[in-house]
C-alpha cells in the first residue's frame, strides 16, 4: 500500500481520530497545561526580582517593587545592613521561585509522558486490531513494509509530538500572551522595539511548515520502500541463496537506501537553511535590544535593571518564538504520520453485523450459481453450482487458475462472490458471522504457515484450551508424533520463524494436526500433503479416514493419488464444474480426470521403470 494523497474523507477523519486516541487522556494534558502556566508565573518573577535588586544597588530607581520586603526585616537597621538583608531576601526568593518553577517542570513533564505514552499504545492497538479486521483484498493489495512503518515509525512520530510539542505550542503562546504585558507596563517604546521581528518569524515558521509537510512525506515514503525492500529480503532469504541473487538484492537495497538518503538530505539542507536564517533574525533582534537600550541608558532614559528585565525577557519570548519552526516541523511529521494512519483507519473493515451460528454445523455445503472475479479481470468461477452432503468426502481436481483454492475462500467468506449465493446448511453464508462461521471450519492452506514459537503454541491457535492428550490424537492422526517425539523439547520445541527449523512436509503435517484440534464440522486440505511423500501421504490420508466420522472434507490436490478414495471427485475448468464422480467412473470417462489418469499413471510407470535393473545399466 502507496502513500497517495489522501481523499477528503480521509483527511477530514483526522479531528476525530485524535478525539478518538486522546479520550481518557485530557486530565493529564490539562494538568500538564496548567503545571505549565505555574512554572512561567513563578519564572516571570524572577526578571523583576533582578530588577529591581540592580536598581536598589544602582541606586537608579527607587525601591518599588522590594518594600513589601520591608515587613520581614527587623526595624533599628543601618541603610547598609538594611540593603544586604534586603538583596539576601531577594537571592533567597528567586532560588525559591525557581525550584518551585522547577518542580512544576517535573509534574508537566511527568503528566505529559504519561498521555503520550498511553495514546501511543492505544493507537498501536487500535492500528493493529483493524488491520486483523480489514479484507483479505486489502492485505494482497498492500505492502507489509509499508503497513510496518505506519503501526511503528509512524505511530513514534505522533508520540515524540504529544511528548514534546504540543506543551512547547502552549508555551510559546503563553509567553506571547503574559510576557507582551509585563514588556508594555516597563516601557512602551522598548517594547516595540524587542517585538519588531516577531511577525518576520510567525511568517517565516508557517510558511516553512507548510513547504516541510510534503518534504516529510516523500522521506516517510523512502523510508516505507526501504522497509519494504529489507523485509521482502529476510522473508525471502532463503530464495535469494538459493538463486546467488545476494548481490543484486544488496544493489536493489542500496538503491531504496540511496533514494532515503538524497530525500533525508533535501530535507536537512531545507531545516539548516531555515534554522540558520531565524537564528540570525533571532540573534539580531536581541543585538537590537542591547544597542537601544544601552544608548537610552546612556542618556538616563531606562534604568540598568529595566535593561536586563528587557534582554531576560526577550530571551524567554524570542526563542520559544523561534522554536516555532522545530514545532511546526514536528507537526508537519505528525499530520503526515497521522494521515498515514488514517488511511488504514479509514479503510472499511469486514462485516460483523450478521447472524452468529449458535448450534454446531452438520457440514452441508451448497453454492448456487456463484460467480466470482477479482476486480476488474475476468471471472475465476462463472455461474458454478455444486452441492456437497454433510459427511460426505469431496475431492476437488483442475488445472491451476481453474477456481479450486478460490471456492475455497469463498467458503471461509475471505470474499463474497459478485453473483450467486453460498449456502451452509441452510443458512445464506453472507448472512452469517465470519467468525462464528471459521470458527466451525478446520482449514490447511496451499502455504503452511507457522508462528514463531513452539509446536505446542502453533498447535493451540484454533483450540486454546486443548490438552496434552488432544495434541498427541492430533499429531498421531497427521504422522508428526515420531518428529515431535525425537526433539529435544517435544512439545514445547521452538519452530522458528515461519517454522524456518522444520522441513515443508513437517510443516505442512503441523498444519494438518492444528486443523484437526479444532474438531471442526468442515475440514478443507488445499493442496495440504503436497510436500510428504507418497508412503506418509498413504499414512495420514488412512489416519484421516479413520477419524473423518461426519465431518465434511474438502480436498484440493494435483496427485491424484490423494483424491481416488473420495466419496466424490469434482473436476473444474475455467472456473465452472467439467466432471463429476468417483475414481472409478471417472478414470474410465473420456475427459480432463482421464487425461490426467493416464498422464500421472505414464509418469508412474516411467519413474518405475528408472529404477530397474536393466535401465541402471543403460
Amino acid at each position: 500500500m502507496q502513500a497517495t494523497a489522501s481523499t477528503p474523507t480521509k483527511t477530514q477523519a483526522l479531528w476525530p481520530m485524535f478525539l478518538m486516541i486522546s479520550a481518557g487522556f485530557r486530565g493529564p494534558l490539562l494538568i500538564a497545561l496548567l503545571a505549565m502556566v505555574a512554572s512561567f508565573a513563578l519564572l516571570f518573577t524572577v526578571p523583576m526580582i533582578t530588577r529591581s535588586m540592580l536598581d536598589r544597588l544602582t541606586g537608579e530607581a527607587p525601591d518599588t517593587y522590594l518594600t513589601w520586603l520591608q515587613n520581614f526585616m527587623p526595624s533599628g537597621l543601618s541603610d547598609d545592613h538594611a540593603l544586604y538583608l534586603q538583596l539576601g531576601l531577594s537571592g533567597i526568593l528567586i532560588v525559591l521561585c525557581t525550584a518551585l518553577a522547577g518542580y512544576f517542570v517535573y509534574i508537566r513533564g511527568k503528566q505529559i509522558a504519561a498521555a503520550a505514552e498511553g495514546m501511543a499504545r492505544r493507537l498501536r492497538d487500535t492500528l493493529m486490531n483493524h488491520l486483523n479486521h480489514l479484507p483479505i483484498a486489502f492485505h494482497h493489495q498492500a505492502d507489509t513494509g509499508d503497513l510496518i512503518q505506519r503501526c511503528t515509525s509512524d505511530i513514534e512520530t505522533f508520540r515524540v509530538f504529544v511528548s514534546g510539542q504540543i506543551i512547547e505550542i502552549g508555551r510559546a503562546v503563553l509567553m506571547l500572551l503574559i510576557v507582551t504585558p509585563i514588556l508594555l507596563s516597563l516601557d512602551v517604546t522598548m517594547t516595540g522595539v524587542a517585538l519588531i521581528t516577531m511577525p518576520l518569524l510567525l511568517l517565516s515558521a508557517v510558511l516553512f511548515f507548510n513547504r516541510v509537510k510534503a518534504m516529510f512525506l516523500e522521506v516517510d515514503e523512502a523510508e516505507a520502500s526501504l522497509t519494504t525492500v529489507l523485509q521482502e529480503n529476510l522473508t525471502g532469504i532463503r530464495v535469494v541463496r538459493a538463486f546467488a541473487r545476494q548481490d543484486f538484492e544488496a544493489e536493489k537495497f542500496g538503491r531504496a537506501n540511496a533514494r532515503f538518503r538524497d530525500q533525508n538530505q533535501r530535507l536537512m539542507r531545507f531545516l539548516g537553511f531555515y534554522y540558520g536564517g531565524s537564528d540570525i533574525v533571532c540573534l539580531f533582534q536581541v543585538g537590537l535590544i542591547l544597542f537601544v537600550g544601552a544608548h537610552w541608558v546612556l542618556a538616563d532614559a531606562m534604568t540598568i535593571g529595566t535593561l536586563f528585565a528587557f534582554i531576560t525577557y526577550e530571551g524567554m519570548i524570542i526563542w520559544p518564538i523561534r522554536h516555532m519552526g522545530r514545532v511546526l516541523t514536528d507537526s508537519g511529521k505528525a499530520v503526515v504520520a497521522l494521515k498515514r494512519m488514517a488511511e488504514i483507519l479509514s479503510e472499511p473493515e469486514e462485516s460483523n453485523l450478521e447472524q452468529a451460528l449458535t448450534a454446531p454445523l452438520s457440514g452441508r455445503i451448497k453454492f448456487n450459481a456463484v460467480t466470482f472475479h477479482h476486480q476488474s479481470n475476468p471471472p475465476v468461477l462463472s455461474n458454478l453450482s455444486l452441492t456437497v452432503a454433510a459427511g460426505e468426502t469431496v475431492a476437488l481436481v483442475g488445472a491451476p487458475g481453474a477456481g479450486k483454492s478460490t471456492l475455497i475462500q469463498l467458503l471461509l467468506r475471505l470474499y463474497d462472490p459478485q453473483q450467486g449465493t453460498l449456502w451452509v446448511d441452510d443458512f445464506d453464508l453472507s448472512q452469517l458471522s465470519r467468525k462464528s462461521v471459521r470458527a466451525q471450519i478446520g482449514v490447511v492452506l496451499q502455504e503452511s504457515f507457522l508462528f514463531a514459537g513452539s509446536i505446542a503454541d502453533n498447535l493451540r491457535i484454533g483450540q486454546t484450551q486443548a490438552s496434552l492428550a488432544d495434541m498427541t490424537e492430533a499429531v498421531t492422526t497427521a504422522n508428526l508424533l515420531d518428529t515431535i517425539d525425537g526433539l529435544p523439547n517435544g512439545f514445547d520445541a521452538l519452530v522458528g520463524e515461519r517454522g524456518v527449523t522444520l522441513s515443508g512436509g513437517q510443516r505442512q503435517r503441523l498444519a494438518i494436526a492444528r486443523a484437526l484440534l479444532k474438531d471442526p464440522a468442515i475440514l478443507i486440505l488445499d493442496d495440504a500433503l503436497s510436500a510428504v511423500d507418497t508412503d506418509t501421504e498413504s499414512l495420514i490420508l488412512d489416519n484421516l479416514r479413520r477419524v473423518r466420522a461426519n465431518r465434511t472434507t474438502l480436498i484440493v490436490a494435483h496427485r491424484l493419488s490423494t483424491v481416488m478414495h473420495a466419496d466424490r471427485i469434482i473436476v473444474l475448468a475455467d472456473g465452472e464444474v467439467a466432471q463429476i464422480g468417483n475414481h472409478a467412473t471417472l478414470s474410465q470417462t473420456p475427459g480432463i480426470y482421464r487425461k490426467l489418469c493416464e498422464l500421472q499413471g505414464q509418469v508412474q510407470k516411467d519413474i518405475q521403470q528408472s529404477r530397474t535393473p536393466e535401465s541402471k545399466l543403460l
